[in-house]
């Protein structure tokens, strides 16, 4: 069949790219590990035997390291004096873990997805799914890094206080379940943020509820939030807010979940369910951000869901519509987009 050269010469350049990329990854990780991006912040343009000195490592890992980085643009390199530095910008990404914009959580997330991906790739070839629980411990980490910066910055300032009624209610002392909390980071937040309520956060996943429990004592709010381990279709109590942060999509059976939220919500409570940024249409999410949320749909949203009963499989890139319509079968009359991130969508849905 004819073949188009320029197309095909486009598509090599954008697979070298990727290569590239996918062989670096890696190194980042490694960069974080062994503290080298944390070296270079702040500490002027430096040869590599000298990044290699303050990290107590070999000078000719660093000079590859470093010549690496300077090729992705993660790093500066002087060709005049063969120097190396890190901008104000790329220490927010790399070196900060508190920056909103740090993407060093993500780089560890792809590292342990690495790891599962024969796990994974059998779940596809068998048919079967593959549970939360079954991937490499890099990933629960690596996804409450991820996802901790915009947490801490948003769920106090703008989300919460985009629901009807809700910051008043907190402010006042109300009661808070977190389901899906994971390592606990969304429920620890909000329990400094609104120190006359209560909150309780519950997950199935026994390693995360422990992290979770060790996090909110060091916290210092260990005396207002508790962590149980039970599922989202069986967690007791009624509650003035019931969250779940990026965790909806996952679930196996999500309308049973959402009805059984709905029981535990107080009269005039709310449910607050923070999703990843979807449109509802395939072509609406094919850019840089829905080509990696549908990778992480693949390798863990998905076999996550199908692992468990009913396994609907929603997926990391549902999109508003399909999540409205989930909570509406589970008993929520009025669901609406209360605000939303370059990253997230977050709902507000009441009886």
């Amino acid at each position: 069949m004819p073949v188009n050269e320029t197309k095909l010469n486009e598509l090599l350049n954008r697979t070298l790219q990727d290569w590239a990329a996918a062989m670096s990854a890696p190194l980042v990780v490694m960069g974080d590990r062994l503290g080298l991006y944390r070296a270079l912040a702040g500490a002027g343009p430096l040869l590599p035997a000298d990044l290699a000195e303050r990290v107590g490592v070999p000078e000719p890992y660093v000079r590859d390291w470093l010549a690496n980085q300077a090729a992705g643009g993660y790093v500066e390199y002087d060709a005049d004096t063969g120097r190396y530095s890190l901008t104000n910008e790329q220490a927010l990404v790399f070196a900060d873990d508190t920056s909103t914009a740090c993407m060093l959580g993500a780089f560890q997330i792809a590292a342990g997805y690495t790891r599962d991906e024969p796990g994974v790739t059998e779940a596809m070839r068998n048919g079967r799914g593959f549970g939360w629980h079954e991937h490499d411990p890099e990933v629960f980490t690596g996804v409450a890094r991820f996802f901790r910066p915009g947490y801490q910055a948003n769920i106090a300032s703008s989300w919460i206080p985009a629901l009807v009624g809700v910051d008043a209610k907190l402010r006042a002392g109300g009661a808070v379940a977190d389901v899906g909390c994971g390592h606990g980071l969304s429920t620890i937040f909000m329990a400094q943020a609104y120190p006359n309520s209560s909150f309780v956060g519950f997950d199935y996943h026994e390693a995360s509820i422990e992290r979770a429990r060790k996090l909110a004592a060091e916290s210092g709010v260990g005396d207002r939030v508790r962590f149980e381990i039970t599922a989202a279709t069986a967690f007791p109590g009624s509650y003035d807010l019931v969250t779940l942060f990026d965790c909806f999509h996952d679930m196996g059976d999500p309308v049973a979940a959402a009805a059984h939220i709905r029981d535990a919500v107080a009269r005039d409570g709310t449910c607050m369910v923070v999703e990843p940024t979807a449109g509802d249409r395939v072509a609406d999410n094919l850019t840089p951000l829905g080509r990696g949320y549908y990778a992480a749909s693949t390798l863990a949203c998905v076999p996550s869901s199908l692992a468990q009963d009913t396994g609907l499989a929603l997926g990391a890139q549902a999109g508003e519509a399909r999540l409205t319509d989930v909570l509406r079968q589970g008993g929520f009359n009025r669901v609406r987009r209360a605000t939303e991130t370059p990253f997230n969508i977050i709902l507000e849905a009441r009886p």
